[in-house]
């Protein structure tokens, strides 16, 4: 398979496609199977729906037989009859509110259980995607997948999902009662709402579209400010605040116009339905009156068919708001989907994978080649064997393929040719829970948590106790440091760990990797941004850590090349050197080049 073939089968964004194709109602088709809570208790739910809905007619039917049979009695009003009639009706009406009471609660249970299922799967497919594919997509665009989305998701369940079930059955059984009345009439009304129910599927089609734009725009917004905040140091250390000002302003700008759209398409449908539900109980007036002239209808009838046409005009004008709160959702369901539809392009074997045993690790690539998704191939044909317990610097100019190396050795991504072998086994036949045990990365910028020193360290192990963090931090030589801050262990280091300075968060990085305990570790310089002084005793503390280990390190620094077993050199994604760093130095290459620059530039 080639490299351009296999890149673009990878690819970096989210699959929308299969979702985008999808109709409304397959949509919600699809999301409700994700979260069967929604089903839960549903033949309950609907029967106390069906009651509340049954209960409201009582009013329409009680009003024309205390007209009919109470007020238009022989011999005068049957007070008897109409202090009954409004007893029971009082009672239905009780009944009912209690029945749309408890509809509602349980409504609102299901529906939160549902969404909460919907968010833990989301959240998780996100976090098993590829660091490509995350890449492919902006940060505050994800979180606005699994928290806004999901959102208007909730607000359709909850409001527009009670009208539906609500509206539907008032629907249905104002038709059979008018019907049951005058069956001319109900044919009237019918015939008065049906250009509207034709219009409201046209509009359905123009709201998918524009409220699909509304949640792409609100993605973007969110993207804009989160990048504003988190990196708020540069944007000031650089003046760059009118600009950041500008792009946020032209995002919500963006959401701004798309949802006046939006709502503009909406607000056309509210005047529609307002002036047919107007023409239609004129309509009914005239008609019924003329009815009754002829003696085909009473009093009473008349009065309780306009109630029920009340009853039916209702759901129709609801119709369209809950239209509107639909093709949300339905926005929102399918960027969700659009997540779950994404084929992990890394992903873990499982059951079928295999557990690798403790000890030193012995790595092989073979013949392994990589492009970014869009790119050049930036890996070509690397093939090298790495023995257990060996110390390895891997160096090279920026861009010459040694992170990349270093991500395809720890699976954060899976070459497009080649394989990559840990004892023996292909990496993606690994379980990752054995992976991740056996082989730890520290990166240049190791992530902190907003949590305290000490829970920060025991991130990749958190049974350890105080004592085997101290004990961690005086192997790497680190227990000074920790006397000197505030409160120790307990210290906290704040958003993506703002508190301590870039070397003491490499420092912790590194804690806690040695914590771990892995087999294999491979260090992406984490010992850059520390100071020289820390440098050296760090330095001295690695030679413990990696000791009986396999340890690869990604050195921009040459003295980390001086102390390792042998160094590998890449050059524009090429091993082009291998041995130690003597026998290096000391021949015309690559790597001579690079260590004659180090050196020049500690002079200075």
């Amino acid at each position: 398979m080639s490299a351009v073939s296999t890149v673009e089968k990878v690819g970096t964004g989210l699959d929308e496609g299969a979702a985008n194709r999808d109709g409304a109602l397959a949509t919600l088709r699809r999301g409700l199977r994700l979260s069967p809570e929604f089903r839960v208790g549903l033949p309950v739910t609907l029967l106390l729906g069906l009651v509340a809905t049954v209960g409201r007619v009582v009013v329409p039917i009680a009003v024309q037989q205390t007209i009919d049979r109470g007020l238009q009695a022989e011999g005068g009003p049957d007070v008897a009859f109409i202090r009954t009639a409004v007893l029971l009706s009082a009672a239905v009406v009780l009944v009912t509110a209690l029945a749309a009471y408890l509809m509602n609660v349980r409504l609102y249970r299901t529906s939160e259980g549902g969404l909460a299922t919907l968010r833990i799967k989301a959240f998780r497919h996100v976090h098993d995607l590829s660091m490509l594919t995350q890449s492919g997509e902006r940060r505050g665009s994800l979180v606005s997948r699994v928290t806004g989305d999901v959102d208007q998701i909730s607000q359709f369940m909850q409001w527009g999902g009670l009208m539906i079930i609500v509206s539907m059955g008032q629907l249905v059984v104002a038709s059979v009662l008018m019907a049951v009345y005058s069956w001319q009439l109900a044919l009237l009304v019918w015939a008065s709402f049906l250009p509207l129910a034709f219009a409201l599927r046209y509009f359905q089609r123009l709201l998918s579209g524009a409220y699909t734009t509304v949640r792409e725009r609100v993605g973007d917004m969110l993207a804009a400010v989160g990048e504003s905040v988190v990196g708020a140091s540069v944007i000031r250390a650089y003046a760059a605040e009118e600009r950041t000002a500008r792009r946020i302003d032209e995002s919500v700008e963006s959401y701004r116009r798309a949802q006046t759209r939006a709502q503009g398409l909406v607000a056309l449908t509210f005047p529609s339905s307002e002036l047919v539900a107007a023409l239609a109980t004129a309509a009914v007036v005239v008609a019924g009156t003329l009815l009754g002239v002829g003696g085909h209808l009473t009093a009473g009838e008349l009065v309780a068919f306009l109630f029920l046409v009340t009853l039916f005009v209702g759901p129709m004008q609801v119709a369209t708001e809950v239209l509107n709160e639909a093709q949300n959702a339905v926005a929102g369901w399918r960027r969700v989907l659009g997540v779950l539809d994404t084929e992990p392009d890394v992903a873990d074997p499982g059951p079928a994978g295999r557990e690798l045993p403790r000890g030193p690790i012995e790595v092989r690539f073979e013949d392994v080649s990589f492009a970014y998704p869009g790119g050049p191939t930036v890996l070509h044909e690397v093939s090298v064997d790495i023995a257990p317990r060996s110390r390895i610097a891997v160096v090279g100019e920026t861009g010459s393929g040694k992170t990349t190396f270093a991500k395809l050795l720890t699976r954060l991504m899976d070459p497009v040719e080649g394989r990559v072998l840990v004892d023996g086994v292909p990496l993606d036949r690994v379980r990752f829970s054995s992976l991740r045990e056996r082989i730890v990365m520290v990166p240049q910028d190791g992530f902190l948590f907003d949590a305290s020193l000490g829970d920060n360290i025991r991130y990749g192990r958190p049974e350890a106790t105080d004592e085997d963090l101290l004990l961690a931090l005086t192997e790497l030589g680190l227990a000074d440091w920790l006397e000197g801050l505030p409160r120790g262990l307990d210290t906290p280091v704040g958003q993506r760990g703002e508190s301590l300075s870039a070397g003491e968060r490499q420092l912790v990085a590194l804690a806690r990797a040695y914590l771990a305990a892995p087999d294999l570790l491979v260090l992406d310089e984490a010992t850059s941004a520390v100071d020289p002084a820390t440098e050296v005793r760090l330095q001295r503390a690695l030679d413990g850590v990696t000791r009986g280990r396999t340890a690869i390190s990604i050195a921009h620094r040459l003295s980390t090349a001086e102390a390792a077993d042998e160094v590998i050199v890449f050059d524009h994604g090429r091993i082009v050197q291998r041995g130690p760093h003597t026998e290096l130095v000391a021949e015309p290459g690559v790597y001579a080049d690079l260590h004659a620059s180090w050196i020049a530039q500690r002079r200075i």
